[in-house]
């Protein structure tokens, strides 16, 4: 559990990293619904 919670506080990191270089906030949006929809996908919904 402690690897899963290190893993995405990592990735939470980078994502705000890549905010702060990506100034246009539509595309920032964008990039946040498409990685979370496969985030999802690959959470949930391989079976």
């Amino acid at each position: 559990m402690k690897k899963i919670i290190g893993l995405i506080l990592f990735f939470v990191a980078v994502g705000m990293l890549l905010m702060l270089v990506i100034h246009n906030r539509f595309i920032g949006l964008i990039m946040v619904a498409l990685l979370l929809f496969a985030g999802y996908y690959l959470f949930c919904g391989c079976e």
